[in-house]
C-alpha cells in the first residue's frame, strides 16, 4: 500500500538520517510537507476503506512559547504513523490541554518547549492533567527538555526528536 511502502517508509528513512545528523531541519521539513501532501490525497481513501487510526494524540507548544517547527514535525510523523492528531498550536496553557483531553479523549498528550523559560508550563500542565493519569500518557520534548526533566515533572515519556516521539508513543501504549 502507498501509505506503508512509500510515505511511512520514506519518513522512517528521513527520521533515521535526521537522528544520525545526515540531514537537517530543512530536509525534514521538505519530507514532512511531501508526507502531508500525500496524506491529504490518501485521507479520503482511508475513510472509504475504514482504515483504523492507532490512537489519538493531542499536541501543543506550551504557554509562552511560540515556536512550532519541532511540534509540526512531530505532528506529521504521528499522522504518517497512523495516529489521529489534534493540534492545539502554540502558546497553549494547561487549561487548554485539559479541555482538549475532555473533548477528544486522546491516549497521548504531547507537549513541546523550545525555551527554558517555558518548561515550567510543562510541569503545570502535567499537574493539571493528573486527574486523567489512568486515561492518557504524557510525552514531552523540545531542545531544552531532558529525560531527567521529564522524570521530575511526572511525564510518561521523553523524545529527543520527531522520529523518536512516535517510537516513544508506541512504546508507552504497548503498540
Amino acid at each position: 500500500m502507498i501509505l506503508n511502502d512509500a510515505l511511512i517508509s520514506g519518513m522512517t528513512v528521513i527520521g533515521i538520517r535526521f537522528k544520525n545528523n545526515e540531514v537537517y531541519v530543512p530536509e525534514m521539513l521538505i519530507a514532512a510537507r511531501a508526507m502531508q501532501s500525500g496524506l491529504n490525497v490518501l485521507k479520503p481513501l482511508f475513510v472509504k476503506e475504514g482504515i483504523k487510526e492507532k490512537a489519538t494524540v493531542v499536541i501543543g507548544t506550551v504557554k509562552g512559547d511560540l515556536h512550532d517547527i519541532g511540534k509540526n514535525l512531530v505532528k506529521m510523523m504521528f499522522e504518517g504513523a497512523g495516529y489521529k492528531v489534534i493540534d492545539l498550536g502554540t502558546d497553549v496553557g494547561p487549561e487548554k490541554f485539559v479541555q482538549a483531553v475532555k473533548d477528544h479523549k486522546p491516549q497521548i498528550v504531547c507537549m513541546s518547549a523550545l525555551l527554558t523559560t517555558t518548561m515550567s508550563q510543562m510541569k503545570a500542565t502535567v499537574e493539571q492533567l493528573s486527574p486523567f493519569a489512568d486515561q492518557i500518557k504524557i510525552l514531552v520534548g523540545g531542545a531544552p527538555v531532558t529525560q531527567n526533566f521529564a522524570n521530575e515533572i511526572g511525564a510518561d515519556g521523553y523524545a529527543t526528536d520527531a522520529a523518536s516521539a512516535v517510537d516513544k508513543a508506541n512504546e508507552v501504549l504497548g503498540l
